[in-house]
C-alpha cells in the first residue's frame, strides 16, 4: 500500500481547496469524494470577492452574479436599501460549479480524485492514518483533512470542533429564469421565518432561494413561507428544486486539528451563526489547513495548532460576536428588524460584514445593547 500524504474526505469547496494548496506545494494528496458526479447544490452560493486572495487563479469564470445592493424587507415590505462599498464586493456562485473548479485546478496541480469512495472507516495505525472505502479499498497517510460536510460523522469521533452542535434548519431552493429580481441585487427578508431569515441570490440563468431558522430545534415550516415568499419575487409558489438541509454552525472556540488531523469547512462548524455564510470560512480554512500542514509534514512545525490558533483570530473570534447577535436578534426579530436593519447606519454596516471588511466585532457591543435595552 502507497503511503499518501494527505488523504481529504471530501471535494467540496474546501476540501478541494486544501488538495490545491497541498499539491501545489508538492505533497502528494488524494481527494476522497463519496458521489460519483457533481451533483446540484441549490444552497445561496453567496461570498465576499475578498475570498480571491487565498488563490492565485482567477475565480471571476465561475462567478454568476455581482452583487451591488441588497434589498431588506420586513414581511415583504419595510424597505431597506444598502448599497454595497467597493467594486464587485459580493458574488454569487452555483455551488456544484465552484467546487467542481477548485477540483479541476487542485487536479491540475497534481492531486488525485478518487470517486465514488465513500469513507466507511477511519483509524489512526501507528504515524499514519487509514480510511477504508465501502466497498473495502484501503489507503493510508501521513495527515487527513476532514471535509465532508455538516453531516460528517469523524469530528465527534476524534474531538475536533464543538462538543456541541448547533443547528440552523434550512431549505434550499434553486428556481429556474429571474422573476423579478433586478441584476446585481440580492434580497434579505425578515418576518417570515420564524427565529431566522430568507434570501435570494440571483444566478445568470437562475435564483438560487433559501430560508434558515437560527434558534430553537424546531422544523422549519418551508412550504408557508414559501408559499407567500415565492410569488413576491415573481415565481410560482410550488417551482423550484428543493433541498432539507441541518447546517453547522459556528457554536464556540473549540480544537479543529489532532495528530495529523484537521477538520475544515461546514464539518468544523464554521458556518456563520447570523448570516448563514458559509463559503468564505470553507475556503478560508482550506486554504489554512493546507498552510499548516504543509509546514507539519516538512518537520517546520510538532504539531497543527497554529491551524487552530489561526481560525480562531480570523473567524471565531468574529462568529463568537456574530452568535451573540444572533441569540438576541432572532429572539426580538421585529425589535432587531427596527433597531438593527432600519437605523441608518445598519445596511451600510452589513454590507461591509458581507463584503468581508467588518467583522462582527466590531459592531457587537453596540448593537447588542441597542437591542436588549430598547425593545418595547
Amino acid at each position: 500500500m502507497r503511503t499518501k500524504d494527505v488523504l481529504i474526505i471530501g471535494a467540496g469547496a474546501a476540501g478541494s481547496t486544501a488538495a490545491f494548496h497541498l499539491a501545489k506545494a508538492g505533497n502528494n494528496v488524494t481527494l476522497l469524494e463519496q458521489h460519483s458526479k457533481e451533483n446540484l447544490k441549490p444552497c445561496g452560493g453567496g461570498m465576499a470577492a475578498a475570498v480571491q486572495e487565498w488563490f492565485p487563479f482567477d475565480l471571476m469564470p465561475v462567478v454568476d452574479e455581482v452583487i451591488n445592493r441588497v434589498d431588506f424587507t420586513w414581511c415583504l415590505s419595510d424597505l431597506v436599501i444598502a448599497p454595497l462599498p467597493g467594486s464587485s464586493p459580493f458574488w454569487i456562485v452555483q455551488r456544484e460549479k465552484l467546487d467542481s473548479f477548485i477540483t479541476e485546478q487542485a487536479i491540475n496541480a497534481g492531486a488525485e480524485l478518487l470517486r465514488p469512495f465513500k469513507v466507511t472507516n477511519l483509524q489512526k495505525h501507528g504515524n499514519y492514518w487509514q480510511v477504508t472505502s465501502k466497498d473495502g479499498q484501503q489507503l493510508e497517510a501521513k495527515a487527513v483533512v476532514i471535509a465532508d460536510g455538516s453531516r460528517s460523522p469523524w469530528p465527534e469521533m476524534f474531538g475536533l470542533g464543538p462538543k456541541k452542535q448547533h443547528y440552523a434548519f434550512t431549505t434550499s431552493v434553486r428556481l429556474e429564469g429571474r422573476g423579478n429580481i433586478e441584476k446585481g441585487t440580492t434580497k434579505f427578508e425578515f418576518g417570515l421565518v420564524h427565529h431566522g431569515f430568507a434570501w435570494a441570490f440571483p444566478l445568470a440563468k437562475g435564483v438560487n432561494v433559501g430560508i434558515g431558522s437560527f434558534i430553537g430545534q424546531q422544523a422549519l415550516n418551508s412550504d408557508a413561507v414559501l408559499d407567500k415568499l415565492l410569488p413576491s419575487l415573481g415565481f410560482d409558489a410550488k417551482e423550484g428544486n428543493r433541498k432539507d438541509s441541518l447546517l453547522r454552525v459556528w457554536n464556540g472556540h473549540s480544537p479543529l486539528n489532532g495528530d495529523g488531523i484537521v477538520v475544515v469547512g461546514d464539518a468544523g462548524s464554521l458556518c456563520d451563526p447570523f448570516l448563514a455564510e458559509g463559503l468564505r470560512p470553507a475556503l478560508m480554512s482550506g486554504y489554512e489547513a493546507a498552510n499548516s500542514l504543509n509546514y507539519w509534514l516538512k518537520g517546520d512545525n510538532k504539531n497543527l495548532n497554529d491551524y487552530t490558533n489561526k481560525i480562531q483570530r480570523e473567524w471565531g473570534d468574529s462568529m463568537a460576536w456574530g452568535r451573540r447577535i444572533s441569540q438576541v436578534f432572532y429572539r426580538f426579530p421585529k425589535v432587531g428588524y427596527q433597531l438593527g436593519i432600519k437605523r441608518p447606519t445598519a445596511p451600510q454596516r452589513i454590507a461591509e460584514i458581507l463584503s468581508g471588511k467588518l467583522g462582527y466585532g466590531d459592531i457587537a457591543t453596540r448593537v447588542i445593547r441597542r437591542l436588549l435595552f430598547k425593545r418595547t
